[in-house]
């Protein structure tokens, strides 16, 4: 895909020659610690993922400048409060830079991401208010590509009752997949996984303590689990959109709220459902 390096040089971004080193090397420069994928969105549909979490501040905040300038479209991920704020004083427009800090990134060039999902719906689910910030990860994700989310927060299995409950509303919204938060013990993705007719990735978050410290019991729990059920590795948001993304790409399009898939509870598992 040529169309961002053209864009970025008639816009005066970039010179000629180093459109032409661009198009020859494949990267976009990053200074002296980054080279940018700008074909990442060719391959794959998806905006490339810059990880914030161990990156010092002047080269988070000199790799953010450049993501800017060249306005290719990125997220950046696992932001501390400390990096949140360093690039809220940037000074550099919210439609060029917007910040999330609930989901703990930053969006570059929103406007340019890809809305490869537009039509699609997942479903999020997170078994407690500790494990929101993750599941944030991933609403923030899929959103911005288009997808509708709907999301149901604090419905583990210490109250079962509550799961039941937002089933029936997540399944208004027909998704197509559904991604299922959890520490400790991890055993609502298992739950859900035995309940629904439709993909369903587990999440392992690293909430907990003692055996389950670091969302190890979560992790190996959901790796045993007797439904069919997709893991991806602790407090991993992101990486549990972008299968949800190839999932919901592979998925018609159903628009919102009209007919569609009918991703809920089905036969006797309806039913039981119902009576929660």
């Amino acid at each position: 895909m040529v169309e961002p390096v053209l864009r970025a040089l008639l816009r005066g971004k970039i010179s000629l020659p180093e459109a032409a080193r661009i198009l020859r090397e494949g990267h976009l420069p990053g200074g002296a610690l980054a080279r940018f994928d700008y074909r990442r969105e060719e391959r794959t549909g998806v905006p490339e993922v810059v990880l914030g979490e161990g990156k010092s501040l002047p080269a988070l905040e000199d790799l953010v400048r450049e993501l800017v300038r060249l306005e290719h479209p990125a997220i950046v991920s696992r932001l501390t409060e400390t990096q949140l704020k360093a690039l809220g004083r940037l000074g550099v427009p919210a439609e060029r830079l917007t910040l999330r800090p609930g989901a703990r990134m930053a969006l570059i060039s929103p406007h340019r991401f890809p809305k490869t999902l537009v039509g699609r719906t997942a479903a999020i689910l997170a078994a407690g208010t500790a494990d929101v910030p993750v599941a944030e990860e991933a609403r923030e994700f899929l959103e911005a590509l288009g997808a509708r989310v709907a999301a149901e927060f604090d419905v583990g299995v210490a109250g079962l009752h509550r799961l039941f409950l937002a089933l029936r509303r997540a399944a208004r919204a027909r998704p197509q997949v559904y991604l299922v938060f959890a520490g400790r013990e991890g055993a609502l993705a298992t739950v859900v996984a035995g309940l629904v007719d439709r993909p369903v990735i587990g999440i392992p978050v690293s909430v907990g303590y003692g055996r389950g410290a670091r969302g190890e019991a979560a992790l190996n729990a959901m790796l045993q689990s007797c439904a069919a059920l997709a893991v991806v590795n602790i407090d991993a948001g992101i990486p549990a959109a972008l299968v949800a993304a190839q999932i919901l790409r592979q998925a018609a399009p159903t628009g919102r709220g009209k007919p569609g898939s009918r991703a809920r509870p089905t036969g006797s598992r309806r039913r039981n459902a119902q009576k929660g």
